[in-house]
């Protein structure tokens, strides 16, 4: 017998209205949108200034230095967890475009876990591409392992890290694709013009990107971005057993001498990474301080202590040695 839709099959009577009540509720998800995310097309056509990032909802300018403080489950118990991130004033070419660096320090009571170099650039329509990382993980201050992927290696991709114009209902997207090391996550926006507050100020019309990966179910990460400002919070929905909250606590531009060693620091981390992962990290070129050579000749014009960010050293510790 044939059936030209769902309800002359259950009107068969195949089916009993129990069990309808279990099935139509998943079909209904599965034509709800929540397919597999998509890979955007890439082009490096595309990137014309690649290094001026400037998506509202993710700008990354060189010496924006954002301290991210809360807690994570860690093995049934509650740990503090802060994140520092950094964008450098160094670039790295990849896949033929020219990329920011970044330097990310993660700490989990007070104890550096992970330091990676991660790589992102903007495309002509304002979509902000995640390129890749380099991370290196410690257990008790000692070196345990550098899952690396980088597009265009070992069948990797880039991927959207931010769209420029994000909105509900679009379909969830690939922010990277690092088959080798099983880095597969994706995003889709959660909501749009939500309100919250955190340590640095208080938001209106934020927005919420819903994440996770290939290998998790029913777990995802909310993360909170609001205009002009970047990420300002993280959440957890779901099955999420980390179930990490963060909360943007310091916003700082970064005065020449503290942005020179949190430069030192990435290029540490880039020398350690033709060591440990030749067979990716090893097939990049170098990282270039072109916006460095900019910033220099800027410097004559600094701007005056009210259009700066009042801002203080960095925490950032001194890496594990290798």
């Amino acid at each position: 017998m044939k059936f030209t839709s769902i309800s002359s099959y259950y009107e068969s009577k195949l089916i009993t209205v129990p069990l309808l009540a279990i099935i139509l509720p998943l079909i209904s998800a599965c034509s709800s949108g929540n397919s597999e995310p998509v890979h955007e097309d890439f082009n490096v056509d595309n990137f014309t200034q690649p290094t001026v990032i400037d998506n509202e909802w993710f700008p990354l300018k060189p010496g924006m230095h954002a301290i991210y403080e809360g807690t994570t489950i860690e093995d049934g118990e509650t740990s503090s967890h802060r994140i520092e991130f950094t964008v450098t004033d160094l670039t790295k070419k990849i896949m033929g475009v020219q990329t920011v660096v970044a330097l990310l320090a993660d700490f989990s009571d007070d104890e550096l876990v992970e330091k990676e170099i991660a790589f992102y650039a903007q495309d002509n329509a304002g979509n902000v591409w995640f390129f890749g990382e380099y991370p290196e993980e410690y257990e008790d201050g000692v070196f345990v392992k550098a899952p690396t992927w980088i597009a265009g290696i070992e069948d990797a991709k880039a991927g959207i890290k931010m769209r420029a114009n994000p909105q509900p209902g679009e379909p969830s997207y690939f922010q990277g694709w690092g088959p080798k090391v099983d880095w597969s996550d994706f995003g889709q926006v959660e909501k749009a013009g939500e309100k919250t507050c955190v340590p640095v100020n208080c938001y209106e019309d934020v927005l919420v990107i819903a994440e996770s990966s290939l290998d998790e179910e029913n777990a995802f990460q909310l993360k909170y971005y609001a205009r002009g400002v970047g990420e300002v919070r993280v959440g957890w929905r779901g099955d999420d057993a980390s179930q990490e909250e963060l909360e943007l606590v310091k916003l700082t531009q970064l005065d020449p001498e503290d942005l020179r060693k949190l430069r030192t620091e990435a290029l540490e981390l880039e020398r350690n990474a033709y060591k440990i992962s030749k067979n990716v990290y090893g097939r990049t070129p170098p990282i270039e301080s072109v916006i460095a050579k900019k910033a220099i000749t800027r410097s004559t014009t600094s701007p005056t202590p009210e259009q700066a960010v009042e801002g203080t050293a960095s925490t950032s510790k001194v890496l594990p040695k290798i």
